[in-house]
């Protein structure tokens, strides 16, 4: 069990809480949800509303059942599970992130914060700590991109980011929409009815493994988030004209990879030139046609991911990948088509609840380091409607979305145990 260090606490003044976070349970936990997966061990694959993502989220359900914690779920499959308080009428307290996984990925990112989350809540259950607000792990639904092309369409729709016509329309590489992929997993509800009510939560927290190398670089456990980055993507295609790779002549040529090729390159520069490293961009599918070895490619689809901390760089930086984009169009003779996904804001976290995940932090004597976000997490949708934070946990190397992606015990538990302080603090209830 990972506790407060009382002889601390008290040598600060401050009321102790009997907190203990059960760090073998809860690793137990996170190995028990990985075996669901549609890869072999170590790698994990749960693609939304595929057979593995829905008896994963069962499981998760059923963890939230033994907790005695009230169970619900939306149109989208946002999973809710709350701790009712002594005032159920005010607003919540929110913990939780998501556990659907891209292919080959690891069995932390997302996980930790929904298993996280809930034995934080646990550990307030055990204490003998009483909420005034309702507490409530939120298990958000398609954080990632891989099936629908756009990420987290729970929390955008629960945000009001996205319209639920929009979602709705959205389509899978087999174009199914999202309406008739949600329905066939039992999901009936109306898209409309997704979006929280105005001051659904009073604060919320998302305990996260950093998926950056930082913490680790600076011998630090814990991380408090301060901006989370502007997150855009879009969809290219390319269309040259294919024919016999013998006797169509290289000056004849029209080929739709090697303008793909060229532009990838022209990405990657644009990326590297802002002037700033929180730039980044990402060419991470690259669809070919006909993908035959004598076969000229007449038609190739790119995805691009493009991120940065500040807006005006990260939109200077995809005028600076149109202009390529046309520049290589008009060399090549072949048609360059782009479709913007999303090109999202950045976010600031509340100072009220990075205060609460701070103070958490000093009444254990714990080091932390307060920095930005570069990926994006459902966080920064939420944060559009309630007081938001983040707390990051190490994971060796940075490695994350990969097999190899690792938390140690202790510090996924170090992570809990701050969580639940800081949600206790946010929730003003007593002990």
């Amino acid at each position: 069990m990972l506790g407060r260090e009382d002889g601390l606490a008290h040598a600060c003044g401050i009321e102790v809480m009997n907190l203990q976070i059960d760090k073998q349970r809860l690793s137990s936990e996170i190995e028990k949800l990985a075996a669901i997966s549609d890869a072999e061990p170590p790698a994990v694959t749960r693609i939304v509303f595929t057979p593995a993502d829905m008896k994963a989220r069962a499981w998760v359900i059923s963890r939230c059942e033994e907790a005695g914690l009230a169970v619900r779920q939306d149109a989208i499959g946002n999973i809710f599970a709350r701790w009712g308080g002594a005032d159920p009428a005010a607003p919540a307290v929110g913990t939780g992130s998501h556990i659907d996984a891209i292919p080959n990925a690891g069995k932390y990112d997302g996980v930790v914060g929904v298993l996280g989350g809930l034995e934080a809540i646990r550990a307030l259950q055990r204490g003998g700590f009483r909420p005034k607000s309702s507490i409530e792990l939120l298990v958000f639904a398609t954080e990632e991109p891989t099936r629908f092309g756009i990420g987290c369409l729970g929390s955008r729709l629960l945000s009001g980011t996205l319209s639920a016509d929009a979602a709705g329309r959205l389509t899978d590489r087999e174009g199914e929409s999202m309406d008739e992929v949600r329905r066939k997993a039992g999901l009936n509800g109306n898209l409309q009815d997704v979006k929280l009510p105005t001051g659904y939560y009073k604060g919320f927290v998302e305990l996260h493994i950093e998926q950056g190398p930082l913490l680790q670089r600076a011998q630090t456990s814990l991380g408090i988030v301060m901006r989370i980055a502007a997150p855009a993507s879009l969809r290219i295609s390319i269309e040259g004209a294919g024919g016999h790779a013998g006797g169509v002549l290289m000056p004849d040529r029209k080929d739709a990879l090697c303008a793909a090729a060229e532009l990838i390159l022209a990405i990657e520069s644009a990326a590297r030139s802002s002037g700033a490293p929180d730039t980044v961009a990402t060419v991470g599918v690259c669809e070919v046609f006909p993908g035959a070895v004598n076969s000229i490619p007449s038609r190739v689809h790119l995805t691009l991911d493009i991120r940065d901390t500040d807006q005006a760089r990260r939109d200077r930086v995809m005028q600076t990948i149109e202009r390529a984009s046309q520049n290589i169009s008009a060399k090549r003779q072949v048609s360059i088509q782009s479709e913007l996904l999303n090109a999202d804001a950045p976010a600031d976290c509340a100072p009220e609840v990075r205060k609460a995940i701070s103070e958490s932090c000093r009444e254990h004597g714990f080091p932390f380091l307060e920095m930005v976000s570069r990926a994006y997490h459902d966080s920064l949708f939420i944060s559009r409607i309630a007081p938001t934070g983040m707390l990051f946990i190490p994971c060796r190397n940075g490695y994350s979305h990969r097999p190899d992606e690792y938390a140690a015990p202790e510090d996924i538990a170090r992570g809990a145990l701050v969580l639940a302080e800081a949600l206790a603090k946010l929730c003003n209830g007593s002990r």
